[in-house]
């Protein structure tokens, strides 16, 4: 009996030890790629991991999800702490910082040997916003720019069957508007000074470069700024277009009211105006591509949108490629914009019926044909919110003139980019 007992232990004890053995040994097979990504987006990429997981049995994905607002902050912290994620979502305007921090690989390499990821699958613009000195470091995962919204009821009252095509256009129709306001407190268009897009969009299509000299200096002083600059300003000192952002509490509700007519936004906003301009508006309004300077030239818009890079120091590279590969797959990028909204990065996404089937999206596509990206340095959002916005405030209300608006915000941007200058002459 005892030496039977002492068998059957010796049994258990084997069996268990197997067991153990083949779980580690199941453990171990499954490599950990941890994803941090932003907002809504860190919320609902979860519903796209199943599917991945399936596909690639030996790889788990364990996604953090970072609110915007401390995104940043939060990036930094890791960064110094050598605690980054495997790979994580950044605005594309923020990858020049972490180029510069030397926090993110270089993905030429990658790109080169994949099969499904190249260049000509994304629009031009947006892709070029992930090159710094020639050297890809995002990959575009979802996209955004700005387009004119308009009510196509007040238009046609105004004389315009069709959307502006250009500044003289858009000058001309918000006139037309305005006159038939009948002294109401109405307006034409809405540009809000706390939004610094619309500025430094008009300037882009003016053909200014915001900044010179390598970066190192702002050219904001400049013709072809100032000529932008005054153009938009001119749609607040005629009246055109309210002062402050306090006058407008809603925007949606301001839209549906007529209160103002036009408006210049993103993406983001498509579902909003749709439940606001509903019943017997819902016909009633449109987007559209930017207008232009002129009949011959084009209204870029800017290069939105957020994109996926790699940990400089993970050591989970090859692995994670394959999830970019997989969040770049045109199903994926569907299944993600029908979850979320947020427009495909792929142009082969664009043809699927979903989008082909929205009329508020032949404007986001016509657009994404022409954007193009803000200056490429760590100090850019810094100059746009601070500073870009501070002055064109000023500039509105008549504190400076616009003259002295420009050369003021000269002097604050050179002051910005004082470290600049000092890294780049050592």
């Amino acid at each position: 009996m005892i030496w039977f007992l002492a068998k059957f232990t010796t049994s258990l004890f084997i069996i268990s030890a197997v067991f153990s053995f083949l779980s580690c040994n199941a453990n171990n097979k499954s490599i950990e790629i941890k994803f941090w990504a932003m907002g809504a987006e860190g919320e609902y990429v979860q519903e796209l991991i199943p599917r991945f997981e399936s596909e690639n049995p030996d790889l788990k994905v364990k996604v953090q999800m970072v609110p915007w607002t401390a995104a940043q902050e939060k990036l930094i912290t890791a960064f110094a702490s050598d605690n980054l994620p495997d790979i994580f979502q950044l605005g594309n305007t923020w990858i020049p910082q972490f180029v510069a921090l030397d926090a993110i690989d270089c993905l030429d390499a990658w790109v080169e040997e994949s099969n499904s990821i190249n260049k000509d699958n994304y629009f031009e613009g947006i892709w070029n916003t992930n090159v710094i000195a020639g050297r890809i470091y995002g990959i575009p995962w979802y996209i955004d720019t700005r387009v004119l919204f308009y009510r196509k009821d007040v238009l046609n009252k105004a004389g315009f069957s069709s959307p502006p095509q250009t500044w003289q256009d858009l000058y001309i129709v918000s006139k037309n508007i305005k006159e038939l306001s009948d002294k109401q407190e109405k307006y034409a268009i809405y540009l809000p000074t706390n939004e610094w897009a619309p500025f430094v969009i008009f300037a882009m299509q003016a053909g200014a470069e915001l900044l010179k000299d390598n970066n190192c200096y702002g050219d904001f002083s400049s013709e072809n700024f100032k000529k932008a600059f005054k153009f938009l300003i001119k749609f607040h000192q005629e009246n055109l277009a309210p002062i402050g952002i306090s006058q407008v509490t809603n925007v949606y509700q301001a839209f549906a009211e007529e209160y103002f007519v036009m408006y210049i936004s993103g993406p983001w906003n498509i579902n909003e105006f749709k439940k606001w301009m509903s019943g017997d508006l819902a016909d009633k309004w449109m987007t559209a591509p930017l207008p232009g300077p002129n009949a011959t030239a084009h209204g870029v818009s800017l290069a939105g949108g957020s994109s996926l890079v790699i940990t400089k120091r993970s050591n989970r590279k090859s692995e994670v490629w394959r999830f970019i590969e997989y969040l770049s797959q045109k199903t994926t990028q569907l299944e993600f914009y029908k979850i979320l909204n947020d427009l495909p990065a792929l142009t082969i996404a664009w043809q699927d019926s979903i989008l082909l089937n929205d009329p508020y999206m032949h404007a986001f596509y016509e657009q994404f044909h022409n954007v193009k990206a803000t200056p490429k340095i760590p100090e850019w959002e810094q100059i746009a919110f601070s500073k870009i916005q501070q002055y064109a405030e000023i500039a509105v209300r008549g504190v400076m003139s616009v003259d002295e608006a420009l050369i003021a915000l000269d002097k604050d941007v050179n002051k910005i980019l004082e470290k600049r200058r000092w890294l780049l002459g050592k």
